[in-house]
């Protein structure tokens, strides 16, 4: 695999001390390449949570280390200064629900996080009109977010997600309120713009509509992970 993407080694994240103590996540190991999307998967309660929060900046783990793309970002300790500027300019989140802006149309809700970081306006707003166009929705780029869609609304959510053009994209549970049709979009669609922008993709999911999509999936129980081969079913 490239040493590129994201790398976990011997993550561990533990609530409290002592005899009271939680251990959430216990020695985690996992790696996705740039350009590839893994499954994780696990009942509730085992860590999946925990650890996407710990993998995306949000908490602090307890020990271990964070490889993103070339940079070192934990090991046992955070190794950059800025947690919002990590999460801006390198992560890129997809949530169960799009979490729009309801006031900003398609263009601006993709184009707002470049913004933030500094790009200038007419940049941000070019980047946004690609990514609506590779997603196939230019023709809703000046759409407000109540005149959109679930599905519209959703593939906003992906392109926001991929505007500051992140190593790695967390997707939360992104399928769970969509029928098959529409999950299986939103997979290949998270498999095509993974090829094209190099971006390694975790998607958390419960949704057996999608888990036979993945090759490679990682099980987590009891704060563990396991790696096993997943079917890789066609997306054509």
């Amino acid at each position: 695999m490239s040493a590129k993407g994201i790398r976990v080694e011997g993550l561990s994240k533990s609530f409290g001390k002592g005899d009271t103590a939680v251990h959430a996540l216990k020695d985690v190991n996992l790696q996705v390449s740039p350009g590839e999307v893994v499954g994780l998967v696990g009942p509730s309660g085992s860590g999946k949570s925990t650890l996407l929060k710990c993998l995306g900046a949000v908490i602090d783990p307890t020990a271990g280390r964070m490889v993103l793309g070339d940079e070192v970002i934990y090991d046992n300790g955070w190794q950059v200064r800025d947690l919002r500027a990590l999460r801006r300019d390198k992560i890129g989140f997809v949530f169960q629900a799009p979490y729009l802006i309801p006031f900003l149309d398609a263009t601006d809700n993709v184009a707002l996080l470049p913004m933030l970081a500094g790009v200038p306006n007419a940049e941000a707003r070019a980047r946004a009109l690609e990514l609506l166009t590779a997603l196939d929705v230019q023709h809703r780029a000046r759409a407000m977010p109540a005149q959109l869609s679930g599905g519209e609304q959703q593939r906003i959510s992906i392109a926001r997600g991929l505007v500051n053009r992140p190593p790695v994209i967390l997707a939360d549970e992104p399928t769970a309120p969509l029928d098959s049709a529409r999950a299986l979009a939103v997979i290949r669609i998270l498999n095509d713009m993974a090829r094209r922008f190099e971006t390694a993709v975790i998607v958390v999911t419960h949704d057996e509509k999608i888990i036979p999509t993945f090759r490679r999936i990682y099980h987590i129980r009891d704060g563990v992970t396991h790696e096993e081969a997943g079917e890789g079913r066609s997306l054509a």
